[in-house]
């Protein structure tokens, strides 16, 4: 069988099972299972592969996807901001749009900086940020004890000497920390898909994100107004807050920093031109 063969194989079975993204998802099975190069997906379709355990592997791959298991907790692992992360059912896969908010937190840190993220899941947010900055001492919190395990396991493979500037600490949002913690910037991914909502999901994220992660109450807003109105215990005055949000909260969690002493408040859009971020600054007044 030749890559082109096996390719269209996977692909036509991804298709059948109503996977949108099956040309990326094919070419991750690839060189993830066949060992295959991505230059030799593209260059040399025509090469022959031998090793007929192989097929035996990927058909058991096409079947958990197809079941509607996500690829990322197959493989065991995602990219984000140029890294891999280990991902499980413990903690939210991350999602390419969250590099917004990474991508935002980067523009307002400095040198030695003090970075809080809450919600830190896999921990791919402050780890990232971590990795790309300068002395910068960073917590990562989190209510789940299997999330953080799996955050300290993404910290070690990741940040090799600058892992011992990050804390990762257990409790539920500012809960894991003291009074005298104090930070330059906080960001956040937290809950925010409304309760009534999360039914209607796909069943990659109703059945296999935790729900912990997803439901963020009624209306999708308790988070962030537990966030917003404990951000002023936690950050110091003319620090920077960053929160994803859902497409349709810009208006409300915008209001919601500006009733809470934030200033020169703005929307980020994502990708698709949805609105992905708010950020803010806490007044010195």
């Amino acid at each position: 069988m030749t890559i082109r063969d096996l390719k269209s194989k996977i692909l036509k079975r991804l298709e059948a099972g109503g996977i949108q993204e099956a040309e990326t998802e094919a070419r991750i099975i690839l060189t993830e299972y066949a060992h295959v190069s991505v230059s030799d997906i593209f260059s040399n379709p025509e090469k022959e592969l031998e090793d007929d355990s192989i097929c035996r592997s990927i058909e058991d791959v096409l079947e958990r996807r197809c079941s509607g298991v996500p690829l990322q907790h197959i493989v065991g692992k995602t990219g984000f901001m140029g890294f891999d992360f280990r991902v499980s059912p413990s903690a939210l896969i991350p999602r390419p749009d969250t590099e917004i908010l990474a991508e935002e937190a980067l523009k307002d840190h400095h040198d030695g900086s003090r970075i809080l993220d809450l919600c830190t899941g896999t921990g791919c947010i402050i780890i990232s940020l971590m990795a790309l900055t300068n002395d910068c001492y960073g917590v990562g919190t989190d209510i789940s004890e299997e999330a953080l395990e799996l955050a300290s396991q993404n910290a070690d493979m990741i940040l090799s000497g600058k892992r011992e500037r990050l804390e990762l600490k257990q409790g539920d949002l500012y809960d894991a920390l003291g009074d005298e913690d104090i930070f330059d910037v906080i960001v956040s991914n937290p809950p925010y898909i409304r309760t009534a909502d999360i039914e209607s999901l796909s069943i990659e994220v109703r059945d296999h994100d935790p729900r912990i992660a997803l439901d963020g109450g009624t209306d999708g807003l308790e988070f962030y107004r537990r966030i917003i109105t404990g951000a002023k215990e936690h950050l110091r005055k003319g620090g920077d807050l960053l929160l994803e949000i859902g497409y349709d909260q810009a208006e409300d969690v915008s209001e919601m920093m500006r009733n809470n002493g934030f200033i020169e408040v703005q929307t980020v859009k994502d990708f698709g031109g949805n609105d992905r971020v708010v950020r803010g600054i806490l007044s010195a007044l």
